[in-house]
């Protein structure tokens, strides 16, 4: 079988960590290019994973012949232009979260996906996560009946990100062990503190992860967004408080914040239905249902770091969509409900 020719624009830390192993270990994809704009780093990663061009900028690497899918991880201020300079081109496209800065630039990428008849995905890692495909089944199928409400509160450590502290710095302050002291491409000190380049703090790099879960989960949009951000001294929000509606009458409460100290991360999802209710602690990996008739059913837990946040999977998906193997598991739809989501919770923030 013919192999996927794909290539990675924005090889740096997450891209590295996550979409160029991927393809890498995939065996039906063929990474033919990797970007990244300090030569030196680009030549290296395309030295270790044996890819052929070590490129410093994305038009190089659209240039190249007979390639067929691109992953886009850059930094987020570059998001809209490289997607759309790659489904101009008839190129299938990953795109990482935050899929734009904008709503109107998400739209455009929507329609221009649809009119060159290519997938757009965007880099939603929980979509591929068991538990909440699981949800997403029980609440499409009419199991939960009509859903009223959806609770979601996610707390994490990434205060030092938004401060521009080195990522020496920010790892050894911070609480998980497993967040990597040295890894193998370190982000730079401005991808999270510079508003201009990352759109905003905890909402565009955290809330942009779980505000997605709603339209996700219900294949439903947004109608009216409320939100509260809070910069607690920093550059870039670091609390957020979001409340919206959604287009059949789902109410969502979203509470997100980047400093914990010590305390514990918290993902928890609580979906509440006229037939039934849902709870999800996605970082523990614990997942029930209670049924309308007050049954019980608890999930087996998800324990591996794959299973609980499987990284590889978006790249993987697209070399799948373009083989024609699999549907697309993050749709750009969904990505543009969660811009609109997000960019109208940054309005209504300022309005206060």
């Amino acid at each position: 079988m013919n192999k996927v020719r794909c290539a990675v624009i924005g090889a740096g830390w997450w891209g590295t960590t996550a979409h160029v192993p991927a393809l890498y270990h995939h065996p039906q994809a063929e990474l033919v290019a990797v970007q990244h704009h300090d030569p030196a780093k680009a030549e290296r990663i395309a030295h270790d994973f044996k890819v052929p061009h070590g490129l410093t900028t994305a038009e190089e690497i659209l240039e190249l012949d007979g390639l067929q899918a691109v992953v886009v991880s850059s930094t987020p201020h570059l998001h809209h232009l490289q997607a759309k300079s790659a489904l101009q081109r008839g190129l299938h496209v990953l795109v990482e979260k935050p899929m734009t800065h904008s709503a109107a630039e998400a739209e455009e990428l929507v329609e221009l996906a649809a009119e060159k008849n290519v997938q757009l995905i965007v880099g939603a890692t929980f979509h591929y996560n068991r538990h909440v495909l699981e949800a997403k089944r029980l609440l499409q199928s009419g199991a939960l009946g009509d859903i009223h409400l959806m609770c979601i509160l996610f707390m994490d450590e990434i205060l030092g990100l938004y401060q521009g502290l080195s990522w020496k710095e920010f790892a050894g302050n911070h609480p998980d062990p497993e967040v990597e002291a040295e890894p193998y491409i370190q982000p730079g000190r401005t991808s999270y503190s510079d508003p201009k380049i990352s759109g905003g703090g905890q909402i565009y790099a955290q809330v942009s992860h779980v505000a997605a879960l709603a339209p996700f989960l219900t294949g439903d949009q947004p109608v009216a967004v409320n939100g509260l951000l809070n910069n607690a001294d920093a550059a870039v929000d670091v609390y957020d408080a979001l409340s919206f509606k959604l287009q059949r009458g789902t109410i969502v409460s979203l509470a997100s914040g980047g400093r914990i100290g010590n305390a514990p991360r918290h993902l928890d999802v609580r979906i509440y239905g006229t037939r039934g209710v849902i709870e999800m602690e996605l970082l523990a990996g614990t997942m029930q249902h209670w049924d309308h008739a007050g049954e019980l059913t608890t999930y087996p837990p998800l324990k591996t770091d794959e299973e609980l946040y499987p990284r590889f999977s978006p790249a993987r998906n697209l070399v799948d969509v373009v083989l024609g193997r699999a549907a697309n598991g993050s749709p750009g739809d969904v990505g543009l409900s969660t811009m609109q989501i997000i960019e109208q919770a940054c309005r209504s923030s300022q309005r206060v």
